[in-house]
């Protein structure tokens, strides 16, 4: 059997687990199918999907007990936790989330693109300062 292929064997859940365990990572879970990992100040959420691992949000910062996600205002890049707190955003600490993100996609298996390999992308883009720009259609000044 010359063209033999060889079926490629999938890691479960647990494996891919214990494989982010021996990379460096901190691995605590928050019930059945979620799971937050940490490294070096940097923390994201996965989850078990029937696909495969999947990371629920963007990396982030741990400012105090929350995943601050990143946040560019044009001016300036910040963490924005879910409680709204704002924490502007240093050089170490983006170089710091890039890194975990790779290292984070690598572990586990994931497929890693190209736009996010090149440096850290932000999941919000406020430019500018007016008022409930991403909101739908704004109230016009004549309603």
């Amino acid at each position: 059997m010359f063209f033999r292929r060889v079926k490629p064997r999938i890691p479960t859940f647990e494996e891919r687990l214990q494989s982010l365990e021996q990379s460096g990572f901190t691995v605590e879970r928050l019930d059945a199918d979620r799971v937050r990992v940490t490294r070096a100040g940097c923390a994201a959420v996965i989850r078990n999907s029937p696909d495969g691992p999947r990371i629920v949000d963007k990396p982030g910062l741990i400012v105090g007990a929350e995943i601050g996600v990143l946040v560019d205002a044009g001016f300036q890049k910040q963490f924005l936790t879910p409680s709204g707190r704002r924490v502007p955003a240093l050089a170490e600490q983006l170089k710091a989330i890039h890194a975990f993100s790779e290292d984070l996609r690598e572990a586990l298996g994931l497929v890693s693109l190209y736009n996010e390999s090149l440096g850290t992308t932000s999941t919000l883009y406020l430019y500018d300062r007016v008022e409930n720009r991403d909101r739908g259609v704004p109230k016009r000044p004549w309603e």
